[in-house]
C-alpha cells in the first residue's frame, strides 16, 4: 500500500510553505530545525517525489509540492471545523435542535421556551415543525425529530414521556353571549346552543361526550374542527360555543372572546415525548430545562393504562 502524509507530516509542510524556511515552521510549531527537516524527507520518501529543492539557503517548493498545497489548507479546514464543531457542541453552542409539536402547544408553551433557549444559546438554530399527535409520535420513535409535544394517549413503549403542564376545558364566546355573564358553564347550559368542538376521534371529544351522558344531556357537534383559531373564529362569528382547553385558547390569542370554566372539569395534560433508546444531546437537554421548572417530571416510559389527558 502507498504510503503518503501522515497529519503530523501534513502540518509540517503546510508551515514550510507559508512561512518559506525550515526554521521559521520550526519556531512556529514549537519543535527542532533538524525535526522540521527529518519529517520532510520521510514524507519525501514515501510520496515519492521531491517537496523543496534547496536554493541560495532557501527552500523552493517544487511543482508538485505547489499543486499539493492547495489541498492541504482544504485538509485543515476541513478539520479545524470539526474540531470547532465538536467544542460548541459539547458546550450545547451550536448545533439544530429538531422539535415536532401539534399546533395548539407550537403557539402556546413553546415561543416562550424557545426564546429562553435562544437567549442562552444564540448560535444554535431549531426546526419546529407542526404535524398531529400520531405522526408526532412516529417521528420521535423512528428518530426524525429529537423533542415531540402533543396532548392525548401516546401508547408507545419505545417513548419516554414527561407530563407537563394542565389547562382545563373552557367555553369560549363573545362577550355579548347569553352565557357570558355565568360563572362556569355545564352540560344543561350548552343543551340549547350549536357546539364548536375537537375532532371526534380525538379524547377531549370522547371526555365531552361522557359528561354530557352523564347529566343526560345530548352531545350535538354543531361543527367539528382541527385547529384553534378556526373554533374561535367561529365563536367571534356567532356560530355557536367553542369548546377547547388552555393551551389552544392561550394560542389563538383570542382576547376579543371572553372563556368560561366548563363544569364538570376536564383536563388536558401537554406531554414532550424522546425516544427512549435515543440519548438526549445537550441542545435537548438544555430545551428541556428551560421548559418552566414547575411544569415538568420525570420522564417514563409510556403505558397504556396512564393515557388519561385529552389531546387538541
Amino acid at each position: 500500500m502507498v504510503m503518503t502524509f501522515d497529519l503530523r507530516e501534513m502540518e509540517v509542510f503546510r508551515r514550510v510553505m507559508e512561512l518559506g524556511s525550515v526554521t521559521a515552521a520550526a519556531a512556529a510549531l514549537n519543535i527542532s530545525q533538524p525535526a522540521v527537516t527529518r519529517m520532510l524527507q520521510k514524507a519525501e520518501a514515501r510520496l515519492g517525489f521531491a517537496l523543496f529543492v534547496r536554493e541560495r539557503r532557501r527552500l523552493r517548493p517544487t511543482a508538485e509540492a505547489q499543486i499539493m498545497f492547495p489541498g492541504t489548507l482544504g485538509a485543515f479546514a476541513a478539520i479545524e471545523l470539526v474540531q470547532r464543531l465538536s467544542n460548541e457542541l459539547r458546550e450545547g453552542r451550536a448545533g439544530i435542535l429538531a422539535i415536532a409539536a401539534i399546533p395548539s402547544l407550537a403557539s402556546s408553551i413553546l415561543p416562550a421556551a424557545i426564546r429562553r433557549f435562544r437567549e442562552r444559546r444564540p448560535e444554535s438554530a431549531i426546526t419546529l415543525q407542526t404535524f398531529s399527535a400520531h405522526e408526532i409520535i412516529q417521528r420521535i420513535a423512528s428518530h426524525r425529530d429529537e423533542l415531540g409535544f402533543i396532548i392525548g394517549p401516546v401508547g408507545n413503549e419505545a417513548l419516554l414521556v414527561q407530563d407537563l403542564q394542565s389547562t382545563a376545558l373552557a367555553c369560549v364566546m363573545p362577550p355579548d353571549h347569553p352565557l357570558a355573564g355565568r360563572r362556569s358553564v355545564g352540560p344543561e347550559a350548552l343543551a340549547e346552543y350549536p357546539l364548536i368542538c375537537p375532532s371526534r376521534n380525538l379524547v377531549l371529544s370522547e371526555q365531552l361526550a361522557r359528561a354530557f351522558a352523564e347529566r343526560n344531556v345530548p352531545f350535538r357537534i354543531a361543527v367539528e374542527v382541527t385547529h384553534t383559531h378556526a373554533a374561535c373564529a367561529l365563536a367571534r362569528a356567532g356560530v355557536g360555543v367553542a369548546l377547547m382547553d388552555g393551551f389552544g385558547l392561550m394560542g389563538a390569542r383570542a382576547t376579543d372572546l371572553v372563556s368560561r370554566p366548563f363544569r364538570p372539569t376536564l383536563l388536558s395534560t401537554a406531554r414532550l415525548l424522546t425516544a427512549r433508546l435515543r440519548p438526549a444531546s445537550r441542545l435537548a437537554q438544555d430545551f428541556i430545562d428551560t421548559l418552566e421548572p414547575d411544569a415538568r417530571s420525570s420522564a417514563r416510559p409510556e403505558r397504556s393504562s396512564r393515557t388519561r389527558a385529552s389531546r387538541s
